[in-house]
């Protein structure tokens, strides 16, 4: 069974790890999301019968790991959106290398 890496819950969101290689949403790969697995988790730990609802709030990229947020209602996820469209939040990105790149900024290729 998953079980979900959640680092804060809320009424309205929760909170999840991603690692290097998953994906946020499903995509023409067929492979399994994150969401897929956070929505059966929460079908099975909770007894839940038919749809579960979990909103993709944002996404990271396949390569990257981090934290991922999801509502856990239509109007959390409408309140979400509107944060992430209003400048409401904050993003941090970090990477880890092996030597000092040699430009302060790039892009990150996998």
């Amino acid at each position: 069974i998953y079980t979900p890496p959640s680092r804060h819950r809320r009424c309205y969101k929760r909170q999840v790890s991603k690692t290097c290689h998953e994906i946020v949403q499903g995509d023409k790969t067929g492979d399994p999301s994150l969401a897929d697995e956070l929505r059966e988790w929460i079908r099975e730990k909770y007894a839940k019968p038919g749809n579960v609802f979990v909103g993709v709030v944002h996404r990271l990229d396949r390569p990257v790991t981090g934290a991922v947020v999801f509502a856990k209602t239509s109007k959390g996820l409408a309140r979400m959106n509107a944060l992430f469209r209003d400048g409401g939040v904050r993003k941090t990105y970090w990477t880890i290398v092996r030597q000092r790149p040699t430009e302060p900024e790039g892009v990150l290729v996998d």
